[in-house]
């Protein structure tokens, strides 16, 4: 009797345990951007900055435990400080606790295009040109999902964002998206690029944490509009 009781026991155990195993939330970092266009508003900070916006969207959605990479030798020199034994005990940190991404994403601006037309009139206020001429943007953005383990490219996909509004000329950097970037958050270029940014956060917590069919099935269309129209726009000789 005793020895089934220990068998249900076992049996029960597991269960939980993979159940909270399947629970727990992907651990993800998030790399550089890169870039292989001639945008003009890429500058030497513009990867980092990229990749600041994206975990910050990650972050928001709770759906992952984002590991922040950058800021590792500060936590390492935190935990070097609670092991000198300069620091309350009460408050001492366990170290050797830092953990490992499953994944890293990394995004590439492989497209960028910005067209103006109309007059570049408008009005000048406070270092600000409303108006004018109209502008559009569009940018298309590489993502990868690469397991740590093997090494391999376990997802991939292309997102693509296109903004349009009147000219607007910034005079220094605005709330929401910083440094080199924040001169362009309420222009055509910050709206498409916070939108890829957005989007990639919004698949990735639809394929890595939810793993949803309905909501994979959704993006499915998504790509397969995307590619449908990218061959209707190519012309190839024959």
């Amino acid at each position: 009797m005793r020895k089934y009781i220990f068998v249900i026991i076992l049996c029960l155990s597991l269960i939980v345990a993979a159940q909270v195993f399947a629970a727990e939330k992907p651990r993800i970092g998030v790399l550089r951007f890169t870039n292989h266009t001639g945008a003009s508003w890429w500058g030497y900070t513009s990867g980092t900055e990229l990749q600041d916006m994206l975990i910050a969207e990650l972050a928001s959605t709770k759906a992952f435990r984002v590991l922040e990479r950058q800021e590792l030798d500060k936590v390492l020199s935190e935990q070097k400080l609670s092991e000198s034994g300069l620091v309350d005990e009460s408050t001492r940190i366990k170290p050797g606790r830092i953990k490992a991404a499953k994944y890293l994403i990394a995004g590439t601006v492989s497209s960028f295009q910005e067209n103006t037309s109309g007059d570049e009139g408008g009005v000048s206020i406070m270092g600000f040109r409303v108006g004018g001429a109209t502008k559009t943007a569009y940018m298309a953005v590489d993502l990868k999902v690469i397991d740590t383990e093997t090494g391999e490219i376990v997802d991939n996909r292309t997102v693509e964002a296109t903004s349009s509004g009147g000219g607007l000329r910034l005079s220094g950097s605005l709330g929401g998206i910083g440094g080199n970037l924040g001169k362009q958050e309420k222009t055509p270029v910050g709206k498409a690029i916070r939108s890829c940014v957005i989007e990639i956060s919004d698949y990735l917590e639809c394929s890595l944490a939810k793993k949803d069919d309905d909501c994979m099935k959704k993006y499915a269309e998504k790509e397969k509009k995307r590619k449908d129209k990218t061959r209707k726009a190519i012309k190839l000789d024959e």
